[in-house]
């Protein structure tokens, strides 16, 4: 053998020579194929440039040091006394004690325990630390135990995690990841305990509990492959589970150990197997949240962003794949749900099937009822991922998780969850507790909504499909849509003119509480109209969509009104009601313009409107039509046209009741001279509406009072700006942005107010407060889509002086 040959092999001869604590490996995934002295060779200068407590270790004491200097402080006996009592000498005890020598020998060992007064696991554990000190030297020791950990992916998009990990590792104790199956949990583990392992010298304990299998590992079966590994001779191996943890505890006391306890069921199975050490770490992932546990740190894991999860892509493919296609990689990522399983099984099709494009794999991914399936590659399937959770919930659990997909919006609360799972109402909190445990629903936002992940939805309904018969599917279905419709129906009639303050016994006590139940459920009764309608259910549908039209106001740009009530113009056909079918005509033609900017469109519907209005004598939608028409006219700058229309309107409705029709038409009307440059007049008659709308404000509701006030001071603004009027403008549109009801009114955004408060203020030569709102409206404007307004904007700021 040559010299380097020699050289070569010694690491192999010094790693058979003596006995070491082996990595448990009970994982689902292989080891990385090399030897520990292979990899401590491979690792120990990037272990010391990444972590800078390796370098710290190597001064601190041996394990065998710090426990002989616990116990005699515990015992409270100096050197010299112990020196006594032992037959030792004090040098050779304070040598041990600041870890110069490796550890005494047997019959010494035997003699500073007597002295001690050391028993039971106490006693295992120094003599076994003092046969383990024995064995190798004290540079040795601070590298020995440096194992192969379980292989996984490579981490990518979770540096932040990785850095938290690596600072809450300082302090020793338990780590719990957390998250939905699919969220990379034991990616993130393995690779922090990479990270982390040359932190503990003393080794890295690895096993798989199999948590969410059919047979989870035994919490004593775990503990004897642990002490087993940690040198407990077979016929010192306690026989009770109890007894096994008191000594696994009492050896990790002083030693400087990793446990990775991966893919735990609950706090049952994993209690037991905690350290309860400052020097160990035991880093724990389960998808419950494993509230019970006392003192841990909780690492729950979220959907990586679109970015982070593109790069995960890239990670797979390659980089120029990605470059190649980015609009599609961000689709693809997208129709993932940003899962890392899902994206990481999406990126294991593309690279083994280097002839598919990225785009045709969105393709099929874009057909839900696909998506699943789809989403599978090798042993890796994402269904199969899913479904082992629903293992570790009971039958009426179950139950509830499917049918929570017959709820079509985005998020969800206790009371539609009742509903639809049919579930008594002061019951279903705890069975949607159970379900977040396991994070197969997430909580969201205050008050408590709930929500599920896209791709666990789908899993939902394929349940819900395949183990609900149809005429209980049907059943709940209904009973949910009767209840979203219904409630929604209550909740916008309270905006109507003619309704001053919520009845008595209603589902809603106040506006506010309404305006909150259709904001926060919008994607939900947006849907159920939806499928109402597709179902055939024209008068609730007509009726619910009916009663928004007052509520929609000043919210037009918010949503895609002109789809909501287009619903409604369709369900008044299918009843043949011909003044139901005129009056969703108006405010669909409005919702054309104002929401959907297709104004010529609009214009059509309006007048078909008023055509068919005028065909069954109906006045007041006549006059609305003229005035919708007039705003439309003035936005596409035919100024001419839009007054003529708006004095129209105003003159059939002169006679009407104020808040109904007259305001609405004399507001079209003001806003028409203004696109006309008719300052003084449409200042006049916003004067004239606004001390009416004082005397008569308690012939309406609060909110339809207080959006209309917004709405004429700014309308006020802007005939104060065109007659040059700058402070009184100035002061008008500063009221109006410091009104609390401003964005519920939703007339105009908070950068343009700003910025039309800011150009008065220059123009009436107050630069500091011009200045202020400028800047702030230049604040608001930070995205991609702002460009023309962060110009706008930006050209009024170069024409304040520096």
């Amino acid at each position: 053998m040559t010299a380097s040959e020699d050289r070569d092999e010694m690491p192999h001869r010094a790693c058979t020579a003596r006995p070491m604590i082996i990595c448990l490996i009970a994982t689902k995934r292989t080891l990385r194929g090399k030897c520990p002295c292979h990899q401590r060779q491979e690792g120990s200068a990037l272990s010391s440039m990444r972590d800078p407590h390796v370098s710290q270790q190597r001064e601190q004491r041996s394990a065998f040091g710090q426990t002989l200097l616990r116990h005699r402080t515990a015992a409270g006996l100096s050197q010299a006394a112990l020196a006594l009592a032992s037959g030792m000498s004090v040098r050779a005890l304070r040598e041990l004690e600041r870890g110069r020598a490796a550890a005494p020998q047997e019959r010494s060992t035997d003699l500073l325990a007597d002295a001690l007064g050391l028993t039971g696991d106490e006693r295992v554990s120094f003599v076994m630390l003092a046969k383990q000190g024995r064995r190798r030297s004290a540079e040795a020791e601070s590298r020995a135990m440096l194992f192969a950990l379980p292989s996984a992916p490579t981490l990518v998009g979770r540096e932040a995690e990785l850095r938290g990990l690596s600072e809450q590792a300082a302090t020793g104790g338990v780590i719990v990841i957390t998250g939905p199956p699919g969220v990379g949990k034991t990616t993130l583990a393995v690779a922090a305990a990479g990270h982390l392992e040359a932190r503990f010298p003393d080794g890295c304990l690895a096993v798989d509990l199999h948590g969410v299998d059919s047979q989870p590992v035994n919490a004593g079966v775990v503990l004897e492959r642990a002490l087993t590994s940690l040198g407990v001779s077979p016929e010192r191996m306690p026989a009770a589970q109890d007894d096994r943890g008191s000594l696994f505890r009492t050896l990790l006391r002083d030693r400087r150990v990793l446990l990775v306890l991966d893919n735990v069921l609950d706090e049952t199975q994993v209690r037991p197997l905690l350290a309860n050490s400052e020097h160990s770490l035991t880093i724990v992932t389960c998808r419950r949240k494993l509230t019970g546990l006392d003192s841990a740190h909780w690492v729950p894991l979220d959907m990586l962003s679109t970015t982070k999860a593109v790069d995960l892509v890239a990670s797979i493919v390659g980089r120029q794949v990605v470059q190649a296609e980015p609009e599609a990689a961000q689709e693809l990522v997208t129709l993932c749900g940003n899962l890392p399983l899902a994206v990481r099984i999406a990126g294991n099709r593309l690279a083994t099937r280097r002839r598919g494009s990225i785009a045709h794999l969105v393709g099929q991914l874009r057909d839900e009822r696909n998506r699943l399936d789809s989403l599978s590659a090798g042993d890796l399937h994402l269904r199969s991922a899913f479904a082992v959770s629903l293992q570790m919930l009971s039958a009426r659990e179950r139950a509830v998780f499917r049918r929570l997909a017959v709820i079509p919006g985005s998020h969800f609360d206790d009371e539609l969850a009742a509903v639809a799972t049919g579930e008594p109402a002061d019951e279903i909190g705890a069975v949607l507790d159970a379900l977040v445990e396991v994070s197969l629903i997430n909580i969201t936002t205050a008050p408590v909504r709930f929500q599920f992940h896209d791709l666990l939805r789908l899993f939902a309904r394929e349940s819900w499909v395949e183990e609900e018969p149809e005429h209980v599917r049907d059943q709940l279905r209904d009973a949910l849509y009767t209840h979203v419709l219904s409630q929604g129906t209550a909740a916008g009639t309270l905006f109507l003119s003619g309704v001053r303050e919520a009845p008595e016994g209603g589902p809603f006590q106040s506006q506010r509480e309404a305006a909150a139940w259709l904001d926060e459920q919008a994607t939900t009764w947006i849907a159920v109209s939806k499928e109402a309608a597709a179902l055939g259910w024209h008068q609730k549908v007509h009726a619910f969509v009916w009663s928004l039209h007052r509520y929609m106001l000043g919210r037009e740009f918010k949503s895609r009104w002109d789809e909501v009530f287009l619903l409604g113009l369709e369900a008044a056909r299918k009843l043949g009601d011909s003044v139901k079918e005129v009056e969703m005509l108006s405010v669909v033609g409005w919702t054309q313009h104002a929401s959907a900017d297709d104004s010529e469109r609009a214009l059509t519907t309006l007048k078909e409107a008023r055509v068919l209005a005028k065909k069954i004598d109906y006045q007041r939608i006549v006059a609305s039509s003229h005035s919708s028409s007039g705003l439309v006219l003035a936005s596409l700058g035919r100024a001419e046209e839009a007054i003529e229309h708006s004095r129209l309107a105003c003159q059939l409705s002169a006679d009407r009741d104020f808040f109904e029709e007259r305001i609405w038409m004399s507001l079209s009307l003001s806003t028409t001279l203004l696109a006309a440059s008719e300052f003084d007049e449409a200042l006049d008659l916003l004067g004239a509406l606004r001390l009416e709308l004082d005397s008569r404000r308690t012939q309406t509701n609060q909110e339809l009072a207080t959006k209309i006030g917004v709405h004429l001071l700014l309308l006020m603004g802007d005939s104060l700006s065109g007659l040059k009027r700058w402070p009184e403008a100035a002061e008008a549109y500063s009221e109006v942005r410091s009104h609390p009801a401003v964005r519920q009114a939703g007339y105009r955004s908070e950068w343009e107010l700003a910025l039309n408060e800011g150009t008065a203020w220059r123009n009436a030569g107050d630069i500091d407060r011009a200045r202020t709102c400028l800047t702030f409206a230049r604040a608001k404007l930070h995205g991609p889509a702002d460009h023309d307004e962060r110009e706008r904007v930006d050209a009024e700021l170069a024409l304040l002086p520096q």
